[in-house]
């Protein structure tokens, strides 16, 4: 058995009897500076202790979302109609896919922006238009000729009008001349307008009357275009709301399908009957786009090597007038990758306020071509892609996402104009991982303050004591 006196001997804390102690002034005061000193020591600590720690590195891009990257858009074009506004994707591989339709939308809007209607349907039409195989150069004239003084006029005496918007330029456009005229004539021999009057064909040529041509929107030639009368009027607009025509432009198509809109207007008793004849042309008209705008929203997914996204004007039965085209747009939305929450966005600030900054950067911007630099303008964006992960000291991935720097150029086209957003995705990526600290770390720092600034002031104080005994005995005379 050990003895209580020699338990008593390793004691490392012995005591000193209180009556053997002298307490002084400068002993008080450096007892409190030092207790005020582990005060604000602790504090700096256990801020140091509860703050955020984070570190920065860039790796070889490992991202767990694969090959592809999705592309979320939502982009208004004033002067571009969506009859032929089209989103293309490619890329340096070789890929390229024109008028993706699928995952996008489209809604017609004014020159303002604001939305006409609801959302405009491309429909599917055929790749290859049918037209007459032997173009007869003396065809005599059938349809009638229409412009800005008459057009209203016969727009409202007919039940039916069905126009050809065309160029004489346009190759198309020369393609339908004869066939339509030739229509054109069947129909007036059987539909006599003076004495049927439930039908006429006509046509406008758009390079005499380009004001009656933008009023309806024409952006491409030729553009068929079917006014009813009665349920075609709005009063609060004050014009024709229409159809557009995209069938075969032979003869024998365009007739019959003259026919079927005449028999798409019967009597009450015949309704019913006449209808599954009616439905024939369905599928080959569509309603024409109720203003000259178009904002197109939607994604798309891409390659991560560089390519591009294009929005331009498309049509394989079409031609267009690249002077008059105006690819100005206005971006609301374009970012890349998974959306990100605005909550798990609000906790990846947490750890870096600067995250974020970058994800949506051209939102919100405009890009009006005011035709000060001529026609024939493209609208480029040229765009370079990071990816950025952050991870938490538990290794939860919190959040994924890219940002972006980005261009902007016009240039001068020498095709159609288009709006190009050039894509560059970096092979690297950053990867910011938050550092937990320790909480037996955060305990040995508080000791060592606690003892340091203890043995520090133990050491001040026995200085300073020593020192004012020294002088003591130099003012008494005495000699060591």
């Amino acid at each position: 058995m050990f003895s209580s006196s020699k338990i008593k001997s390793v004691d490392f804390y012995r005591k000193i009897p209180r009556d053997l102690t002298e307490a002084s002034l400068s002993g008080a005061g450096l007892s409190i500076v030092a207790a005020l000193a582990m005060m604000f020591l602790f504090g700096m600590e256990l801020n140091t202790y509860m703050s955020v720690n984070t570190s920065t590195s860039v790796i070889v891009d490992k991202s767990s979302d694969g090959e592809f990257l999705r592309i979320d858009f939502n982009i208004s074009f004033p002067a571009l109609s969506c009859e032929f506004a089209s989103v293309d994707v490619s890329d340096v591989l070789g890929t390229n896919r024109l008028n993706l339709t699928k995952t996008v939308r489209k809604f017609s809007i004014d020159s303002n922006l604001r939305p006409n209607g609801a959302e405009f349907h491309s429909g599917s039409a055929a790749n290859i238009v049918k037209h007459d195989n032997e173009v007869d150069e003396e065809s005599i004239e059938g349809a009638l000729v229409l412009t800005s003084h008459n057009f209203d006029k016969y727009a409202h005496q007919f039940p039916i009008t069905v126009v050809n918007f065309y160029a004489p330029w346009c190759y198309w456009s020369q393609r339908l001349r004869p066939s339509w005229d030739k229509a054109a004539r069947t129909i007036k021999e059987r539909y006599d307008p003076e004495i049927d009057g439930r039908i006429i064909m006509g046509k406008v040529d758009c390079t005499v009357d380009g004001d009656l041509c933008r009023r309806h929107h024409i952006q491409g030639y030729p553009s068929i275009r079917i006014f009813r009368k009665g349920s075609d009027v709005r009063s609060d607009h004050g014009h024709h709301e229409h159809e557009s025509y995209y069938g075969d432009r032979d003869t024998d198509t365009l007739v019959k399908t003259m026919e079927n809109l005449v028999a798409s207007l019967p009597s009450e008793s015949h309704k019913l009957a006449l209808e599954d004849k009616a439905n024939v042309t369905a599928n080959t008209k569509r309603p024409a786009p109720s203003a000259g705008g178009c904002r197109i929203e939607g994604h798309v997914r891409v390659k991560k090597v560089p390519g591009n996204l294009i929005i331009s004007a498309r049509s394989d039965a079409h031609s267009f007038d690249v002077s008059q085209m105006n690819m100005s747009h206005v971006i609301h939305h374009l970012s890349f990758g998974r959306k990100v929450s605005p909550t798990v966005m609000s906790d990846a600030k947490r750890l870096i306020p600067y995250i974020g900054s970058s994800h949506d950067r051209l939102n919100g911007r405009s890009f009006i071509n005011t035709r000060d630099i001529g026609a024939n303008v493209t609208l480029e964006h040229y765009l370079q892609i990071v990816k950025t992960e952050v991870i938490t000291g538990n290794d939860y991935q919190l959040v994924e996402e890219y940002e972006y720097t980005a261009h902007s150029n016009v240039a001068q086209s020498l095709n159609i104009p288009v709006a190009k957003f050039r894509l560059e995705l970096s092979p690297m990526q950053v990867l910011i991982t938050e550092n937990q600290k320790s909480f037996s770390h955060f305990i040995t720092n508080v000791c060592a303050i606690i003892g340091g600034v203890f043995t520090v002031a133990g050491i001040l104080d026995s200085i300073l004591h020593n020192t004012v005994r020294l002088m003591k005995k130099v003012e008494l005379g005495k000699n060591f």
